[in-house]
């Protein structure tokens, strides 16, 4: 396990220090030119795009939004889709930007289908886990949440009094994961964590209390043709969970206060897309995303 350049190890951070970890977050992309700009001009007609809020960080800079139906109808089932609770993770978002603007529409008949394509548009900018504060939004969907990327998300998802039959939450795990943000995370708490295996292709975590193993297969078989599926590791797990079916694999999401545990939808699922492969390219990525989307809306059609 390597040593973090920040704090002490066996100590968690103080404030201080969480400011030296602020300190070295530079912005590499924009948020405007690469979600925002795209958002004016994609979303079809029927669909309209929705301000939900904005981060305290510099809200002329990060406001937030959502897509959502003209109109919503009772009768009709309703479904959620995230991306970019963790902002790093690309194709989370750029793939429900895809989604948007090519399929989006052709589900219009059959759902209130709800699209956050970027819940944390800090972390997007700066190719990060985390929001400024250091916390992890996607351990922060609880109430009274420190992270307010996951607050505001959270309160609009609520405002919208939907019963949600599906969340598809849509991530990344990358090469980054071992080699910045486990030991940041370590660092951070103080602890130690021992690097996983990094899975090789796509995987989806299904939720432990209800896992839907037939729909998280429909997810998998229909990936399979876009992008290769995660095989275990010698010891049957992918990032140290039990595999419980090709390439699924489960977490509580309430307990871990996961995005994908906001709403008590029946069927949900996190994908995980791997960027980092041979075989995988930017375009790829946001493919499989969609590919998964559309799985997942056709199984409960």
């Amino acid at each position: 396990m390597q040593h973090y350049p920040i704090g002490t190890p066996g100590t968690p951070w103080s404030d201080d220090e969480k400011l030296q970890w602020k300190a070295k977050q530079t912005v590499q992309r924009s948020y405007r030119e690469e979600v925002l700009d795209k958002l004016e001009r994609m979303v079809p007609d029927g669909f309209k795009k929705l301000a939900y809020g904005a981060l305290p960080y510099d809200e002329s800079r990060y406001p937030l939004f959502a897509v959502v139906p003209v109109e919503f109808d009772n009768s009709k089932p309703s479904a959620l889709v995230t991306g970019g609770v963790h902002g790093y993770e690309t194709s989370g978002v750029q793939g429900a930007l895809q989604f948007i603007e090519t399929r989006l529409k052709d589900y219009s008949e059959h759902f209130n289908a709800v699209v956050v394509p970027c819940v944390s548009p800090w972390g997007y900018e700066t190719i990060n886990r985390w929001n400024p504060m250091a916390i992890d939004p996607n351990r922060s969907f609880f109430v009274d949440s420190p992270s307010p990327e996951a607050a505001q998300v959270m309160k609009f998802v609520d405002s919208l009094n939907l019963l949600f039959a599906l969340h598809i939450d849509l991530h990344e795990t990358t090469d980054t994961d071992n080699s910045e943000f486990r030991p940041a995370l370590a660092a951070r708490d103080g602890v130690t964590h021992d690097n996983w295996n990094i899975p090789d292709g796509f995987y989806t975590v299904a939720n432990t209390p209800s896992p839907e193993i037939e729909f998280q297969k429909s997810v998998i078989d229909a990936v399979r043709e876009v992008t290769h599926i995660a095989p275990p590791d010698e010891n049957g797990k992918i990032i140290g969970a039990d595999v419980v079916s090709d390439g699924v694999i489960c977490y509580d999401k309430k307990s871990l206060f996961l995005c994908g545990g906001m709403t008590d939808a029946k069927y949900v699922t996190t994908t995980e897309v791997y960027p980092d492969s041979e075989n995988a390219t930017p375009q790829n990525c946001n493919d499989a995303q969609v590919a998964a989307i559309c799985a997942a809306l056709d199984f409960i059609r």
